[in-house]
């Protein structure tokens, strides 16, 4: 087997080099997920400071200067894994490789990342203010850039997956219960309340906010029947706030049960006579 020229192995170790490091959890990648997490959460933070206009206007050359540095480095991010997609096996092929990778959900999200500046420096003098603004604030996507460096976000994804079937299902149920309950309260109240209670749509806007136990108290049901189908919705709202929760709640348990599991059966480090690795189950000669 013919070994590669110097050329193509420098830049394939240059390549397994940037992959190491760009990857959350490798060792060699530490201190560039605490950068990145931190520039991420500096990003958010502006970008809720400049929506006060007199902080916006006193500290404009900071603000632009932090926003040019942090577009360019999530930039050279986004091109940087482009570039080193094809290693992992399911990008394998260059270009429709990358192609692919580009369509993943996190690589959406690096990508939505940085449209905004370069779309409000291209249309700087046709754009609207308030369409400028709205692209500033679109900045705010950024936070979901966590999601790759946070294992918090990740076991929440993976908890998710796990429970889709049955979260699939609540949805169902409480939409379900949406349409029902506006339903009957519209044939209880549309005559006494034709104004609150004026259509089935209109009444969803009761349903949901009793169902979820918010009940702001600006439409209420004032018929005798009203009242009591409106008592019987409110503790089926214990129900549709009760489902979701316990469902997640024990994906959370089963998902920390699986990771620790996981973790028990690692290795569990080095022999300090030999050197060898620890191996949980063997014993020490």
């Amino acid at each position: 087997m013919s070994e590669l020229p110097a050329d193509a192995t420098r830049w394939l170790r240059a390549k397994h080099a940037v992959n190491r490091r760009l990857n959350p959890g490798d060792g060699d990648s530490k201190w560039v997920d605490t950068f990145i997490i931190t520039l991420i959460a500096l990003n958010v933070l502006i970008a809720i400071t400049e929506t006060h206009e007199p902080t916006h206007q006193a500290y404009l050359g900071f603000f632009t200067g932090f926003e040019i540095f942090s577009s360019v480095f999530f930039t050279i991010e986004y091109v940087l894994r482009l570039w080193v997609a094809p290693l992992d096996p399911r990008f394998a092929r260059p270009v429709s490789g990358r192609a692919r990778f580009a369509l993943t959900p996190m690589a959406l999200v690096d990508l939505v990342a940085i449209v905004p500046f370069y779309v409000e420096i291209i249309f700087r003098d046709s754009i609207d203010l308030r369409i400028a603004r709205a692209i500033r604030l679109f900045r705010l996507v950024r936070i979901l850039k966590m999601g790759r460096y946070a294992y918090a976000m990740r076991t929440l994804g993976a908890v998710f997956v796990r429970k889709k079937e049955e979260l699939a299902i609540t949805s169902l149920v409480c939409v379900m219960l949406v349409i029902l309950t506006s339903s009957v309260m519209y044939f209880a109240e549309h005559e006494a309340q034709p104004e609150a209670f004026a259509s089935i749509p209109s009444t969803m806007w009761w349903s949901i906010i009793t169902l979820t136990s918010v009940g702001y108290g600006d439409v209420y049901p004032i018929t005798e029947i009203g009242k009591i189908m409106g008592a019987f919705i409110a503790l089926i709202g214990v129900l549709f706030v009760a489902l979701p929760t316990g469902i997640i709640s024990a994906g959370f348990l089963e998902q920390m049960r699986e990771e620790k599991r996981g973790k028990d059966s690692e290795i569990f480090g080095y022999c300090p006579h030999c050197g060898e690795q620890l191996i949980p189950g063997e014993e020490l000669e």
